[in-house]
């Protein structure tokens, strides 16, 4: 049973294995004659949107400094003009933070290092004060409840951290009553992404391996020995987020250099090695790699997406604005299967059951960044629509309630709704 609020997208990337994907049957299902459209509000620090019961939805937002805040917005689901919104949460250094909607009713938020429990009207439940003066990005909610959540390791802008003198990894184990801390381990590695889990075991895409780590309702230990590096190639620079599917942990490297965003990722990458798509085994922990587009300054932010009943897995290089998908095969061999110019940042939707892959594209000559549906399959565009977004999104998606999908950027909350003969 899942710890998780049974809604479309109860927290970042729809669950905490990240596979992207919302509930059986749930389509946007665009047929001949139909299209869609965009309806923006301008949303200063937005940051991912939670869908719980039908017509709740929640959006995070934030301020910057070192000195920042938090709050939570329930925001109309057609107009999203905000309809309740939460007391300002203590934060502290900024970096984009996370909310989920937990089985008990309550939503979470955790953000700069404080985190938080909120009751469904957006009343302040419950605060703690993590242990490290950083930006905590996210957390994973476990089988049992609780919460684990990580320290950011990387550079922000106008926070440069050499790689030499990243902390390693703490992971700190949260109960959900109160928020006290009831479990902290130290990993072998610094990380910068975000926490996946299966049931109670967390996975933390490390500095060069991924690691793992099992709770036992006491204590969170590391499982040594799990994994074989991946940072294997002179220039190659860590991974992000880990999504767990098919058997394996997939995730994108080159990610250093994400810390120098302009409005767009494009030409930032720092890394001399092409960027890869990488597969660790759950089982053997063995690493297979593949090149999103071959070229150096590669950069992303973000996961992969994997559809698992297709085999396919989809990476990007946002910062040479490429898109490539790959065939899964045998053993988790990956064979090239469709690539195309995109300058996609965030991370996706998919909708499994149609194969419609919700997308971004940023237009670098108009400055404004647009939402794209494509085909998982074959790649091919299916719809294409403006945001009022100048900014390119690297952040979170949610699946809505019917034939939509909420889109965030550092400027905008946008809806994305299909229209034609069909959509009324």
């Amino acid at each position: 049973m899942s710890a998780y609020w049974p809604g479309p997208w109860s927290c970042e990337d729809g669950g905490p294995r990240r596979q992207a994907v919302p509930g059986a049957g749930a389509a946007l299902g665009i047929s001949p004659g139909e299209t869609v459209a965009a309806l923006s509000r301008l949303a200063p620090a937005a940051t991912m949107v939670v869908t719980r019961d039908p017509g709740e939805v929640f959006l995070l937002r934030h301020t910057a400094g070192d000195d920042a805040i938090s709050f939570v917005e329930r925001i109309d689901p057609i107009t999203l003009e905000p309809l309740a919104r939460s007391a300002d949460l203590q934060g502290g250094p900024t970096w984009p933070g996370s909310l989920a909607a937990h089985a008990n009713g309550s939503l979470y938020v955790v953000f700069g290092n404080h985190a938080h429990r909120l009751d469904a009207e957006l009343s302040l439940l419950a605060t703690t004060e993590l242990p490290r003066r950083r930006p905590y990005n996210g957390f994973v909610v476990l089988a049992d409840g609780s919460l684990v959540t990580k320290a950011f390791a990387g550079s922000r802008p106008g926070h440069a951290v050499a790689p030499a003198a990243r902390e390693r990894c703490e992971l700190v184990v949260l109960e959900p009553e109160r928020l006290g801390i009831i479990g902290r381990t130290i990993l072998a590695e610094p990380s910068v992404a975000r926490l996946s889990a299966n049931d109670d075991t967390v996975y933390v895409v490390g500095d060069t391996t991924l690691l793992r780590a099992h709770w036992d309702g006491a204590n969170l230990v590391e499982e040594e020995g799990f994994a074989r590096p991946y940072r294997t190639m002179e220039g190659q620079t860590y991974g992000w987020d880990c999504v767990l599917a098919a058997g394996a942990a997939w995730f994108l490297d080159d990610g250093e250099g994400s810390e120098h965003y302009s409005g767009t990722l494009r030409g930032h990458g720092v890394s001399s090695a092409p960027l890869h798509l990488v597969r660790t085994d759950l089982t053997t922990g063995a690493v297979t790699t593949a090149e999103i587009c071959g070229l150096v300054g590669g950069l992303i932010a973000n996961p992969p997406v994997i559809d698992e009943g297709g085999s396919i897995a989809v990476g990007f290089d946002t910062g040479n604005g490429v898109m490539a998908a790959f065939s899964i095969g045998e053993g988790g061999s990956l064979t090239p299967r469709w690539s195309r110019q995109q300058d996609h940042g965030a991370h996706m939707v998919l909708f499994a059951d149609s194969g419609e892959l919700v997308t971004g594209d940023y237009d670098t000559a108009r400055g404004i960044e647009q939402a794209v549906v494509l085909d998982v399959r074959t790649g091919a565009e299916l719809a294409r629509v403006d945001t009022e977004s100048p900014l390119q999104s690297v952040l979170f998606p949610a699946a809505g309630f019917e034939r939509d999908v909420y889109l965030t950027t550092f400027s905008h909350v946008t809806r994305l709704f299909v229209v034609g003969p069909g959509s009324a």
